[in-house]
């Protein structure tokens, strides 16, 4: 007897689906161990993965070169770690600065040190320990010992082409003043003392040459009055001796306001010079018969200031 509701001959809708559906169904078996356990691992790979990709990286044991680059050692680049180093101090324009530095190094190697503490290009410094400091020479070859006072002359590109300083005016001032006049060397109170003629013991002068000041004091020159007079440098402590037979007067640099030369006629390889010690030049200090080569060195070493030679 058919269906209700259906004509003969003919299938009520979806009896063909749940058919097909019955017939694709295939039961479950049981899987066995192999099975079981190959798919549970790569169910646990798939989670371990899921979750290291959200985990930060382990940090690096603390042995590995790698963590380490990146520690500073405390040392400066090419440093005086590892090198003996001396104690000095840089007397500059009136003022110290004590320095340690390796005993090792060149007196270029000094300059620059010098450079970087007071700015004076190493072109333009004279640096002065028991006489010049040879560029090509370490501290330890030329015996440099633990608190050295190194005296360093020159100024800075600023003091060059800054506005005449009013010792400088007074040089100008002084030249003009001479300019009128007649030569000193012919005049009576100078005369008499070059009379006397060029003194024996006078050191040897080199005409048209300009040195260094010797590491000896310059000797067998007159003064004023026709006696013996020696000049010695003293940079360490800033200071001229003028020394006579009799006594030794000891000048601060800084205490000479000017400093005036001129060739002695007939004899031009040698200079009469004064030192003014006072305002006036009643105060000037005169010496004759000084080495034409050590002139400009005299005046760079009492005035403290660079003069272009």
């Amino acid at each position: 007897m058919a269906a209700a509701g259906a004509p003969d001959g003919m299938e009520e809708p979806g009896m063909d689906t749940e058919a097909e559906t019955v017939a694709t169904e295939v039961p479950a078996r049981p899987l066995n161990c192999v099975e079981a356990e190959a798919g549970a691992g790569a169910a646990a790979e798939d989670s371990c993965a899921a979750r290291g990709s959200l985990q930060p990286a382990p940090a690096q044991p603390p042995g590995d070169p790698a963590a380490q680059a990146s520690v500073s050692n405390g040392e400066d680049a090419g440093g005086g770690a590892g090198r003996e180093l001396v104690d000095l101090k840089i007397i500059w324009n009136k003022t110290k600065h004590d320095v340690k530095f390796p005993l090792d190094s060149t007196g270029s190697e000094l300059k620059q040190k010098i450079h970087s503490i007071t700015g004076l290009p190493p072109a333009m410094q004279k640096v002065m320990y028991k006489g010049l400091v040879p560029e090509d020479k370490t501290l330890r070859e030329i015996k440099v010992t633990s608190g050295a006072k190194i005296m360093v002359v020159g100024s800075t590109i600023n003091d060059v082409l800054a506005v005449n300083t009013p010792k400088d005016a007074a040089q100008q001032g002084a030249k003009a003043e001479e300019s009128k006049k007649e030569p000193l060397c012919r005049q009576k109170q100078h005369r008499k003392v070059l009379d006397k003629g060029k003194p024996e013991d006078v050191m040897p002068s080199v005409k048209g040459a300009q040195e260094h000041l010797p590491t000896v004091p310059l000797s067998g020159m007159y003064n004023k009055s026709g006696g013996k007079v020696r000049l010695t440098f003293k940079l360490e402590q800033d200071q001229l001796w003028i020394g006579t037979k009799e006594r030794t007067e000891k000048l601060p640099m800084g205490s000479i306001k000017n400093v005036v030369s001129e060739p002695i006629e007939g004899h031009e390889d040698y200079h009469m010079m004064a030192f003014q010690l006072g305002p006036t030049e009643a105060s000037y200090y005169w010496v004759y018969w000084v080495p034409t080569q050590y002139v400009d060195a005299i005046k760079d070493t009492v005035l403290g200031k660079w003069q272009y030679f």
